[in-house]
């Protein structure tokens, strides 16, 4: 077995992605292994997608994701966009059926080159999310930060979309908001016994809302598909918006947009969005040690 796989840095509205290629193979790529290839600047990322051989029958692949701190993630719409731009330029087809720890994901490419990821149904029980206490309404719930009489941003909408998030409503510029200071604090929140992504979200029309996000396991990330997922959701389900919007992803450069339909026949989410591909190389899944294609430069250290 060889020591390296192949594997291509790509983003999805900047949201940085590998997508690593772990078919035929019985390793994964190790938390050791992100986290150095993270410390790299030429291949620090929000999350890994490494590709495996399918376990269920009737799926493509199953798709390992981890964070950029060496933490598995449960779900990764942008991420999962750049599997499906990769895997359809490999192989030509455009629909594919993915296996992922929060369930199976439906996906296409559409002639325009965008594609359109089915994330399922979200979450709102509260012990599913989850949370750490009881909410019989978890589209608000109790949690603020800064002082009690005049908080900085308090009564998040809570939801899962196959990981835990929480959609601060906010009245002005999420970019004037110090989300670096805020997020590491709400993220690791006791209110989330398995942490959470944090997104501030600003309502700018009955059919549009923007979107700023702390990842879970990221930090600060130029877009978040499954917060915009749930930003949407949740301003539906408050009654901000109806069940299908654009999401503005103020933190992408440049400024981009997703599509979200929470979908009325079934409730299934379906994000709609581009993937783009930068550059390939190889990579050794055990210590991230990489080259570049083209070069015979290992970068990571």
């Amino acid at each position: 077995m060889s020591a390296t796989v192949e594997f291509a840095r790509m983003n999805g509205l900047g949201n940085k992605i590998l997508v690593v290629d772990m078919r035929g193979r019985p390793d994964k790529v190790t938390p050791a292994a992100a986290v150095a290839l993270n410390a790299d600047p030429h291949t620090e990322f929000d999350q890994i997608m490494a590709i495996h051989d399918p376990k269920a029958e009737g799926t493509d692949a199953f798709i390992d994701i981890l964070n950029s701190d060496g933490s598995k993630a449960q779900a990764c719409g942008n991420g999962t966009r750049c599997v499906v731009q990769a895997l359809a330029a490999e192989t030509g087809k455009k629909a594919f059926t993915f296996q992922t720890v929060a369930g199976i994901l439906n996906a296409v490419e559409h002639e325009d080159g965008t594609i359109s990821v089915d994330m399922g149904r979200p979450v709102f029980d509260w012990d599913k999310i989850p949370l750490a206490e009881e909410f019989h309404d978890t589209s608000r719930i109790e949690l603020q930060i800064g002082p009690i009489d005049n908080p900085v941003l308090h009564s998040p909408s809570a939801m899962s979309m196959g990981n835990p998030h929480a959609i601060f409503w906010v009245d002005r510029d999420v970019m004037s908001y110090d989300l670096a200071r805020f997020g590491p604090l709400l993220e690791n929140h006791p209110m989330f016994p398995e942490r959470a992504n944090i997104t501030l979200a600003q309502v700018t029309s009955p059919t549009s809302v923007t979107t700023r996000t702390w990842e879970r396991g990221a930090g600060l990330t130029l877009a978040c598909g499954s917060a915009a997922c749930s930003a949407a959701v949740s301003a539906a389900r408050t009654g901000r918006t109806g069940r299908k919007v654009t999401i503005n992803v103020a933190s992408a450069k440049p400024p981009a947009t997703l599509s979200i339909e929470w979908r009325e026949r079934d409730d299934h989410v379906i994000m709609t969005g581009p993937a783009e591909w930068e550059w390939s190389g190889r990579v050794d899944p055990s210590t991230g040690l990489w080259s570049r294609d083209g070069t015979r430069e290992a970068e990571a250290q």
